[in-house]
């Protein structure tokens, strides 16, 4: 399986960096996992509506180009569907049984998503109704990724 995670906006925090190499690395025998970056569109202070909504198409835009052609596409959305992680593992290996072997997970900047990204997913999820930084999200998502895999293979971890 080959997964995408595409994001707006770098890292910056070595914590969350350590992190993601972790999982990253763990991930390895399970999947082929790259992680693409653009930099974040600049918000003016104060944006009108109509302003914002322009910046977020623009990044939109940038994100939705990268997507490989035929991936299937999780955005990551506040107003997205709440999956367990084992609802998640599960998604995934019904995805693999089809055939969809490319999973892209699209995570959207500070400033959130454009009505383009969110009509494009296949799926949206949300971690949580809580507000998280877009930069733990990601995170949040390789550490649930990885959880998948070894829910399907059957292996214990941390349950």
């Amino acid at each position: 399986m080959h997964i995408t995670i595409l994001c707006a906006g770098k890292i910056k925090e070595k914590y969350l960096s350590e992190g993601i190499a972790e999982f990253l690395k763990r991930l390895k025998p399970f999947a082929q996992v790259e992680i693409r970056e653009i930099q974040e569109e600049r918000m003016k202070d104060h944006p009108s509506d109509a302003e914002k909504a322009q910046t977020l198409r623009k990044e939109g835009e940038r994100l939705l180009a990268l997507v490989p052609g035929g991936s299937w596409l999780y955005v990551l959305d506040v107003h997205g569907e709440e999956l367990s992680s084992e609802e998640l593992a599960g998604e995934l290996a019904e995805l693999g049984l089809q055939g969809k072997s490319n999973i892209t997970f699209l995570i959207g900047g500070a400033f959130g998503l454009s009505e383009e990204v969110r009509k494009a997913a296949d799926k949206r999820l949300s971690f949580s109704r809580m507000t998280f930084t877009h930069q733990m999200v990601r995170l949040l998502l390789v550490e649930q990724i990885y959880r998948a895999f070894k829910i399907n293979r059957g292996e214990k971890y941390h349950w």
